[in-house]
């Protein structure tokens, strides 16, 4: 599968990084690992109850995918909505400044925030104010906004705004664009069981998950969660952590073991994972040595706290391939 130019469709976020202990998370109320939507005023709660620092930075799944295809030196687009506030400005300077082409739509809702709090054992937990990133219209789309790209990928946290993400849909497949849609997080296969199916069918070429995804959607183990993917779409993808991954296309299983490294935090892993495998898809690579950029890049951006992987790192990934 050869792609040279990719359009990454999600929300675009200001990630807010607070590192705190397990007895925090569990006073939030919030499942460990996870990802819940919240109101502004919900995340500000949880970090006027916290006394450490919080960090700060862009994100949003999609968008972090984009940043890293953008940084390996990939040709990449990022779609998204942002406020016409400050947060939304630094967002689009910082994305411009990485190589990502910003096609940001505006809003007088605020720039979306997450909260992403990192528990000792290096997990995240998220909650997430969508703002102006719930309010992407199916009518402010054009076909246009598609024509030229080879891949459209997209976030599965996109599917909370369905009629927007159908719209997607249709639009790459009338620009014969091929489609990798990122399950993204366990609650959202629960939440979007029954649509799934359809979309998995009818219009996603490459689906890529982790073992809770694939458990969530098939309730099997990674191998049998492998096959059944790859009866629906062209190519299946289920991340094992660091462990590795497995791939399934053209009738070939490829297994591709994992980097393991000591993790801090794992926000961004699985977003910085399809950056590198698309980067690689980019360049024509073999899958099996694409999947080894993709367990690099996933690797490197466990080693630091929020998704955003350092230039010196990257350096020592493009070596790699160099």
């Amino acid at each position: 599968m050869k792609l040279n130019k990719i359009l990454c469709i999600g929300a675009a976020l200001n990630d807010l990084l607070l590192r705190e202990t397990d007895a925090f998370l569990e006073g939030l109320g919030n499942e460990k690992g996870g990802m819940t939507l919240a109101e502004k005023t919900q995340l500000d709660d949880a970090v006027s109850q916290s006394n450490e620092k919080v960090e700060s930075a862009p994100g949003g799944s999609a968008c972090n995918t984009a940043v890293g295809i953008a940084r390996l030196g990939g040709d990449v687009s990022f779609l998204g909505k942002r406020g016409n506030d400050e947060v939304g400005e630094n967002i689009q300077s910082k994305l411009s400044d990485w190589g990502v082409d910003c096609k940001l739509y505006k809003s007088e809702t605020a720039t979306g925030q997450v909260l992403s709090v990192i528990t000792p054992d290096a997990q995240r937990t998220m909650m997430t104010y969508l703002g102006a990133a719930a309010e992407l219209n199916p009518d402010e789309l054009k076909s246009a906004d598609f024509k030229g790209y080879d891949l459209v990928h997209v976030e599965g946290y996109l599917l909370f705004n369905t009629p927007f993400t159908m719209k997607v849909l249709e639009l790459a497949k009338e620009n014969n664009c091929k489609i990798s849609l990122d399950l993204s997080s366990f609650e959202v296969v629960n939440i979007f069981k029954e649509l799934l199916p359809d979309l998995l069918t009818n219009y996603i070429d490459i689906i890529i998950a982790n073992e809770d995804e694939a458990h969530a959607y098939t309730g099997k183990n990674p191998p049998e969660s492998l096959e059944l993917f790859s009866k629906l779409a062209e190519m299946a993808i289920v991340k094992l952590g660091a462990d590795g991954v497995s791939i399934a296309y053209e009738g070939q299983k490829y297994f591709v073991e994992g980097n393991p490294v000591e993790a801090v935090d794992t926000t961004g892993a699985g977003d910085l994972w399809a950056s590198g495998f698309i980067y690689g898809l980019t360049r024509g690579w073999p899958i099996d040595f694409a999947a080894k950029i993709g367990n690099l890049t996933g690797a490197a951006v466990v080693q630091v706290v929020g998704a955003t992987i350092p230039e010196k790192n990257y350096e020592q990934i493009k070596k790699q391939f160099i």
